[in-house]
């Protein structure tokens, strides 16, 4: 076989080996990255195995409030009979201070809707009871609508049964299905990924961080400790266990860190107490030993992990496809162009963060500007500066991740392809030959590669040549 023929037939081998998975980092740096994650990975799990609740403690409902069991239904009928007869009138109300007619003139002299409403779990299954529903309620029922009722055990046995509900399983779950198919069908096997790993962060928050809570550990350690769980498992499942994934842990836990110190400071600072809705209350009645101060600082760690994540993943693949594009770019300019990145990262995300709250709050600011509170005094009520508090946290936390993680990325990055120029087993083609070397074997005399400089350098830049997958 000619030079030119044996070249040809050993460059499809050499494509073969070239794409071979690669060290994404130096050895050296490997060894780095793990002795800082290894401890904290096993703290982590030990801080699982300590606190791990064993399941909720047991409580017998007290029937008040959201503290009542619950039961499914069925409405069997739909009937309208006359206000007056079922003791429903509806009450006059005053004239608007403008001078318009009272709201609710239209429902004046409609009937009223009796449904009668069939327990179909639970220990009393098969019973029934009617309620009444006014013309001017927000929601009405068909027959054969499934709902869900509210049991007081204390109550009279007619009023013992109370729709609290209406049964929603069946859109919650189509709504879910096609979330999960739009995410399989566009990030394929990642999403899949992302998928098991939102269903892990479930299960550690249901079974641990819940639990726990209710048991009487602290919540802010259950939360520190509950989310490194769940950033651990979303982070390495979706991106994989490599350097580039290690520094974006590197980068979340740095920020959770001062998003927990700026939290319990401003929360103490502020005097805020986190008791300020009912459901607090009813948590804090119910269980005395939760420590509710703690409570809300483990809801603003657990709330800004998620948003954390997309932005410590985000700026280290960017410093990772910066050098990929530039492989001569030295830390400082590529620090320079990731945070440029990172700048339209940060606007984006504070915005968020922002209307997040703000949305979720939005009755809250209406009642306050029906009110024509000042601005100075909405925001100085626990209620409001709670919410600021939490805002403006969490958004110092992911301002402060994008140049940390930034520059922990550049560093490695920039380290690790300085350490790739010294030449090593490997890279001089002791281990693997390109085309051009089987070539110019098959001319030499005894039939060998040639043990030259000329050919170590060949088998350099064979492997450079290659792009690695990082």
């Amino acid at each position: 076989m000619s030079a030119h023929e044996s070249h040809h037939h050993s460059a499809p081998h050499s494509h073969a080996h070239g794409h071979g998975p690669a060290a994404p980092v130096s050895r050296h740096l490997r060894k780095v990255i793990a002795a800082v994650l290894i401890p904290f990975a096993a703290a982590v799990a030990v801080g699982l195995v300590v606190l791990w609740p064993g399941g909720a403690p047991p409580h017998k409902p007290s029937g008040v409030g959201f503290d009542q069991p619950t039961e499914t239904a069925r409405v069997v009928k739909v009937a309208e009979v006359n206000c007056a007869d079922v003791h429903a009138e509806q009450q006059p109300q005053p004239p608007s201070p403008t001078g318009q007619p009272p709201t609710g003139g239209a429902d004046k002299g409609k009937p009223c809707q009796q449904a009668t409403i069939e327990v179909t779990t639970g220990e009393h299954k098969g019973r029934t009871f009617q309620t009444v529903v006014t013309p001017d309620a927000l929601r009405h029922y068909t027959t054969g609508q499934e709902v869900v009722v509210s049991y007081s055990p204390k109550a009279p046995k007619d009023l013992q049964y109370s729709i609290s509900d209406v049964d929603r399983s069946f859109p919650m779950w189509l709504l879910a299905a096609i979330f999960a198919f739009a995410v399989v069908i566009v990030g394929r096997l990642r999403g899949l990924l992302a998928l098991v790993a939102l269903a892990a962060s479930f299960v550690v928050l249901t079974l641990f961080i819940l639990p726990a809570i209710l048991q009487g550990s602290n919540p802010l350690v259950v939360a520190v400790v509950g989310g490194s769980a769940i950033m651990l498992i979303a982070l390495y499942l979706c991106h994989g266990l490599t350097a580039r994934t290690s520094v974006a842990v590197l980068g979340t836990l740095a920020s959770l860190l001062l998003i927990g110190l700026l939290g319990s400071v401003f929360i103490g600072w502020a005097l805020l107490t986190g008791n300020t809705d009912d459901t607090t209350g009813l948590v804090h009645g119910l269980y005395p030993d939760i420590e509710i101060r703690g409570l809300l600082l483990a809801g603003i760690i657990i709330g800004s992990l998620g948003v954390l994540d997309d932005v410590t993943v985000t700026q280290t693949a960017a410093v990772w496809e910066l050098k990929e594009a530039d492989p001569s770019a030295g830390w400082r300019k590529l620090y320079g162009a990731a945070m440029r990145i990172g700048r339209d990262h940060i606007a984006s995300v504070v915005n968020t963060l922002v209307l997040a709250y703000a949305g979720a709050a939005l009755p809250l600011l209406l009642l306050f500007s029906i009110a024509q509170s000042s601005v100075g005094t909405v925001a100085s009520s626990e209620v409001v500066a709670e919410e600021i508090v939490r805002t403006l946290v969490g958004s110092i936390g992911l301002v402060a991740a994008v140049p940390l993680t930034t520059l922990l990325a550049t560093l490695v990055v920039s380290a690790d392809r300085k350490e790739r120029s010294a030449p090593t087993g490997d890279e001089t083609g002791a281990g693997h030959l390109t085309g051009a070397e089987a070539g110019a074997g098959a001319v030499g005399v005894t039939g060998s590669v040639p043990a030259s400089p000329t050919g170590g350098r060949q088998g350099r830049r064979g492997g450079r040549g290659k792009r690695r997958k990082q």
